[in-house]
């Protein structure tokens, strides 16, 4: 099976299982009893119709309408596909509403309309429009979609935006202004090239006329060259942007211009016309997935050049996600009538300036940055910057009641921010960041039970997706086999300890082992008999520096794999015990558990320990840790000995580490309720804070509250995630999941990012 058809594959079952499709509709009100369906429809359901028969604006009050966007399409610009039909646009249309919901919280139906008719489709829409909050455009081609959202906009009442043209137009401007900025250069001033005449350059180049600039110094070009007057059969939106200039080419347009937009195709510009462009040129290379000239080819030809493409594996990627959901959801939350320029403009300028505010913690480790700061490599915010769902809406909101548009205007704001920093909650990012910032420097992880089917796929998923270099351990003739049977043809390097080829290493591994170990009953021959066995070999590999990291315990019992990774890595400096945390990804957001694996009935000072230990690997997920010490009982309202514990335990936590916001004891109810928490205690550290850690004063409760969690929940798991070791070793749950397994080996190569920073700052520790 070749790699491309193995990601082929991959593709389909990701879309196809455990269900089809991407999106589902679910239950907000309780429908357990007969009294909560008679409620939810008859007769109960009748009242809220009366209401809203008398005051039409009632349905925002007893519906989902205000929360509810239409993605709609008839699938005649799909991506890169082209005209593919409106049944073939329905998984796009669905990632769409996906990211609607985990970046903004909103609620999406996806409507794929089969028609390329005008006044159908328009008569389409309008016929469903009492339904939702607001209309997304999304991949339909030019110039019909220039009329489609025209005639909406005049004659809905709710707000409509093509995504397509103005997404790339809102993100692209703010980087524009601040890449002007860094430039030194005026908008009205610059001469600005946009190569490709689609619905997003005619969008793009609007929105930069709005901004102030001028109509002489823009050049613009299709498939046939430059858009001159003297051209013939140019459609509106063509002539809207036809030059005077007697220029026929693109290199003869990129002559001294300042600016090149290019939303176009893959490598049609060259070295040659980079360097023919003015001082400081700002390229926005943004075709996709190949933009118009590679991003390392540019910045080598020009070190003046300030550069943006549509890729995230580059600085400054122009990406919609920076918008659509954030300026549906000022528009949705002040009950808008339009998406008018106004905010456009709005969400432009908060993008802008939010990419010259300080970075926060999590985003810079997200990225494996040690500090993003406002230059040429960073114009613009990164798509999963937290910051995002406080500024943008905000912004687009008051620009609607500023312009006249919006029907419910805003009056406490403070409020309002607070109100979509809970939304944040709802979406699982971590796993996302857990991936790219393992990307950004990976390392040599040992996947030391490869010759198990399951572990050699997570091995495959991190060696394609870049997340680590997988060092395959186990019966060789096993693991070609299965990498055979699944596809994996990557070349990774294969060890079998028990071969005579690995012999050598074997004993010489053995030799450190017994050095270390033989006043401790181990005889040499015992120690190179130990290495035969694949825990401690890799062990060896890790601590040697053969190998970066370590992931076993998949086909073991959890105690005989820390056994030998105790024994040869052992634990890190002023650390006296390990300890296991698991990351729960709920739908209030990360949820931190510990000890779930390793201390089964701690004293008070190692849980104090483990909280502690806990909280700093939270801080390695760019968190800040609220730690809740969590009991059967509240702050000294039971004076059982196993109460007593954790009331110590907090005690020498208040004591030696003041900064570290944790209490207790207190019950998980009360530390996951901030409202009832505030009222009852409202003396504690944790009052009006939103917990994100849960240390438990045994391993029953941890282990089983995970567990529960992740079952009742359906929450994804990571973990657990070893604390306290003087390497980067990680140990699974007995039957983790290919995802779980894949989650691991980021957290193993973050792991061993950090502790080899920690390594080149303190080379003596």
């Amino acid at each position: 099976m070749s790699k491309d058809t193995n990601k082929r594959r991959e593709a389909l079952l990701y879309h196809a299982k455990p269900k089809p499709g991407k999106i589902e509709v679910v239950p907000t009100k309780k429908y357990a009893t007969q009294r909560d369906l008679a409620l939810a429809y008859s007769p109960g359901v009748a009242e809220p119709c009366l209401e809203i028969e008398k005051n039409r604006e009632d349905v925002y009050k007893y519906t989902a309408k205000g929360n509810l966007v239409a993605v709609i399409s008839n699938g005649t610009a799909v991506l890169g596909l082209g005209d593919i039909g409106a049944e073939a646009s329905k998984p796009v249309m669905e990632g769409k509403g996906l990211l609607f919901k985990i970046f903004a919280g909103i609620d999406v139906f996806d409507i794929e309309v089969g028609t390329k008719d005008v006044d159908a489709f328009i008569e389409t829409v309008k016929n469903i429009a009492p339904t939702f909050g607001g209309i997304n455009l999304e991949d339909i081609k030019a110039p019909e979609a220039f009329e489609i959202e025209r005639r909406l906009k005049e004659e809905l009442d709710i707000p409509v935006m093509h995504d397509d043209q103005h997404g790339t137009a809102i993100i692209s401007a703010a980087a524009l202004l601040n890449a002007l900025e860094l430039a030194n250069k005026k908008i009205e001033e610059v001469r600005i090239v946009i190569s490709g005449a689609g619905a997003a350059a005619v969008s793009c180049t609007r929105l930069y006329k709005a901004f102030g600039a001028s109509s002489e110094n823009i050049v613009m070009l299709d498939s046939k060259g430059v858009i001159r007057k003297d051209r013939t059969s140019l459609t509106p939106e063509k002539e809207e942007f036809a030059t005077h200039r007697k220029i026929d080419t693109l290199e003869e347009a990129m002559k001294d211009a300042d600016v090149f937009v290019g939303l176009s195709i893959a490598d049609i510009v060259t070295p040659a016309m980079i360097k023919s462009m003015a001082n400081d040129p700002i390229v926005f290379a943004m075709a996709n997935p190949d933009p118009e000239i590679a991003y390392d080819i540019a910045i080598k030809t020009r070190k003046d050049i300030i550069m943006a493409t549509g890729r995230s594996d580059h600085p400054n990627q122009v990406n919609n996600v920076l918008g659509f959901p954030f300026i549906f959801r000022g528009a949705l939350d002040v009950r808008s009538t339009a998406i008018n320029e106004e905010m456009k403009m709005a969400a432009v300028k908060a993008l802008a300036q939010l990419a010259k505010e300080p970075v926060p913690e999590e985003v810079n480790i997200a990225y494996g940055e040690t500090r993003f700061t406002f230059g040429r490599d960073y114009i613009i915010p990164k798509p999963f910057d937290p910051r995002l769902i406080e500024t943008v809406p905000p912004a687009v909101a008051k620009a609607a009641m500023d312009s006249g548009v919006a029907k419910y205007p805003i009056k406490d704001w403070d409020a309002y921010r607070d109100e979509l920093l809970e939304r944040l909650g709802e979406d699982n990012k971590i796993q996302r960041l857990l991936m790219d910032r393992a990307r950004t420097d990976p390392k040599r992880i040992v996947f030391a039970e490869s010759d198990h089917l399951d572990v050699l796929k997570a091995a495959q998923i991190v060696n394609e997706e870049g997340i680590a270099t997988p060092v395959l351990l186990g019966d060789r003739e096993t693991i070609l086999e299965l990498k055979k049977e699944i596809g994996f043809d990557a070349d990774v390097e294969i060890i079998d300890p028990k071969s005579k080829e690995e012999i050598t290493k074997v004993n010489a591994y053995g030799q450190i082992y017994w050095q270390a170990r033989k006043r401790k009953g181990i005889t040499l021959y015992e120690a190179q008999k130990l290495m035969r066995q694949r825990n401690y070999f890799a062990s060896m590999m890790v601590r040697e520096g053969d190998a970066d990291g370590m992931l076993s315990g998949y086909s073991r019992s959890y105690p005989s794999v820390v056994k030998p990774v105790l024994e040869v890595i052992g634990v890190a400096p002023g650390v006296q015990k390990v300890a296991a945390c698991n990351l729960m990804l709920t739908s209030r957001g990360p949820l931190f558990l510990a000890d779930t694996s390793i201390n089964i009935n701690p004293t008070s000072k190692e849980l104090a320990k483990i909280a502690q230990m806990t909280a700093t690997t939270v801080k390695m997920f760019g968190l800040e840790p609220v730690v809740a010490m969590v009991s059967y009982s509240n702050f000294g309202s039971s004076s059982n000995e196993r109460a007593s514990k954790v009331r110590d335990a907090v005690s020498y936590l208040h004591r030696y580490y003041p900064d570290l916001v944790v209490d207790g004891e207190v019950q998980a109810d009360f530390a996951l309720n901030r409202k009832m928490l505030q009222s009852k205690f409202p003396f504690s550290k944790l009052a009006g804070k939103k917990v994100n850690t849960l240390v438990f004063s045994n391993i029953d409760s941890a282990n089983i509250t995970y567990k529960m969690i992740k079952e009742l929940e359906k929450a994804d798991n990571i973990g657990p995630i070893m604390l306290g070791m003087n390497k980067p070793v990680h140990v699974l749950q007995l039957g983790a999941s290919v995802e779980e397994m894949v989650h691991m080996a980021a957290i193993t190569v973050i792991d061993a990012q950090k502790k080899k920073k920690r390594e080149e700052k303190h080379p003596t520790k």
